[in-house]
This record gives C-alpha cells, sequence and structure tokens, in this order.
C-alpha cells in the first residue's frame, strides 16, 4: 500500500524519494541505482532520486563512481528546519483555508528537528489529516495517513509504534486496513468452507457408491434437500 514513493513531474521527470535517518551508505546508493534503472525501463523515462535526510542523519553521501560511472542522487537536508512553528501555524488554520501546500511540510515533519519527540510530530500529523478529511477527497487523506505511518514504523518502536498504531486505527486510513482484513478473512471462511463442503460431498459419494446405491447418488447431485438427509444420516 503506497510503498513507492514516485511521482511523474511537469518537466517529464519522475522523481523517486527515499527517506534515511541513518547516514546514507554505498549499499543504499547501490539499491538507489537499481531501482532507478528498473523503474526507468517500466516507465520508459527517466527518473532522479531525491532522498531525504532527517535530523538523526550525521555523514551525508550523495554519489558512488564504480567502474567509469558515477551515480548520484539529491540531498534534501531537514534536520535544521524545527517542526515546532509548522504545527502551531497550522493549528491557528480552519479546515476550509488548509492547502496542499501547508500540508506536505507537515508529512515531512518526522525528519525535521527540534524539541517535539518524533512520535508526537507523527501523531500530531495524523490529528491534523483528521480534523482536514473535509479539505482533501478520501484517496489523498488515505495518502497522506500512510505517508505519516510509514514513517512511524521505521523511526519508532514498541510503546511508541503502538501509539501511533492506536491512532491510525481511528483513521480513514486505519478504516481501510480494517475493511480489508474483514473482507480478506470473509475470503477465506468461504475458500475453506467451500473446501470442507467438497470433501463432505465426496465422502457420501464413496459411502454411497460402496453400497451400490448409484440411484441415490443422482438423486444427491440434483437434489440439494436429498442430499442434506443422507448427510445426517451417514453423520457427515
Amino acid at each position: 500500500m503506497y510503498q513507492d514513493f514516485l511521482y511523474e513531474m511537469e518537466n517529464g521527470l519522475w522523481y523517486h524519494f527515499e527517506f534515511e535517518s541513518d547516514s546514507v551508505s554505498v549499499h543504499d546508493l547501490r539499491r538507489f541505482r537499481e531501482y532507478e534503472a528498473s523503474t526507468s525501463r517500466r516507465i520508459n523515462g527517466p527518473v532522479v532520486t531525491y532522498v531525504i535526510c532527517s535530523a538523526k542523519a550525521k555523514s551525508i553521501r550523495d554519489s558512488i563512481t564504480e567502474g567509469i560511472n558515477t551515480y548520484r542522487v539529491r540531498l534534501i537536508l531537514l534536520k535544521d528546519h524545527d517542526a515546532g512553528p509548522l504545527f502551531s501555524r497550522l493549528s491557528k488554520g480552519s479546515e476550509s483555508s488548509v492547502k496542499r501546500e501547508d500540508v506536505i511540510p507537515m508529512l515531512l515533519s518526522p525528519l525535521m528537528g527540534g524539541s517535539t519527540e518524533q512520535k508526537d510530530r507523527i501523531l500530531h500529523g495524523i490529528q491534523f489529516l483528521r480534523s482536514a478529511e473535509g479539505a482533501f477527497d478520501l484517496d489523498e487523506i488515505k495518502k497522506m495517513e500512510a505517508i505519516l505511518y510509514a514513517f512511524a514504523v521505521k523511526f519508532l518502536k514498541d510503546d511508541d509504534l503502538e501509539t501511533i498504531k492506536e491512532a491510525i486505527a481511528m483513521t480513514k486510513l486505519g478504516q481501510m486496513i480494517w475493511d480489508d482484513a474483514v473482507e480478506k478473512g470473509r475470503e477465506e471462511w468461504t475458500r475453506i468452507g467451500q473446501q470442507q463442503a467438497s470433501e463432505r460431498y465426496s465422502r457420501l459419494i464413496l459411502l454411497l457408491n460402496s453400497e451400490k446405491k448409484e440411484d441415490q447418488i443422482i438423486k444427491a447431485a440434483s437434489d440439494p434437500s436429498y442430499r442434506e438427509k443422507l448427510y445426517q444420516k451417514y453423520g457427515l
């Protein structure tokens, strides 16, 4: 669900966004390069990777040279941005005044600096999106919630992550996840039920065949109520 942060831009390029809280390693750059190459073939277009570095990133590498080629990404450094004033400004606005250009920095707030804990920034973001549901369509809200949840999974652990999961459960994204789980559960029970019904019917046919009751086999196949009586008779 919303795993690739890949966007087609007006200039004809495709921008691929990666998020890193640790230093960018040679392994990371090789992975980005591989993604760009495979995605470029798939979409038949040029791909540029932007690496958004969080406040915890210390050593920033943006290129590797291997063989005759140099591969490079573009870095976006957010460690010097304080998320506090951002949320203060958003809290003063009304739902009708919320714009996309206001929301995008908020979605990146988990990667910013400041005195507010990372968990609290994600939590504030989720709460803000719930209050702004009327300003965007449902799919946009779910995608934005998915971004914040992806940050939580990437950066948080244990109790902090559980807190975010509880908050997400009350959102549009949480409802979608729940609905999907219910539907998958329903499909699984249907599959199990069909399998059990098939096995039950097969056992009945084998029993009737062993007793040379071909006429009952034919009737059981065409008459569900009669078949049910036979199930009860044979304890199936």
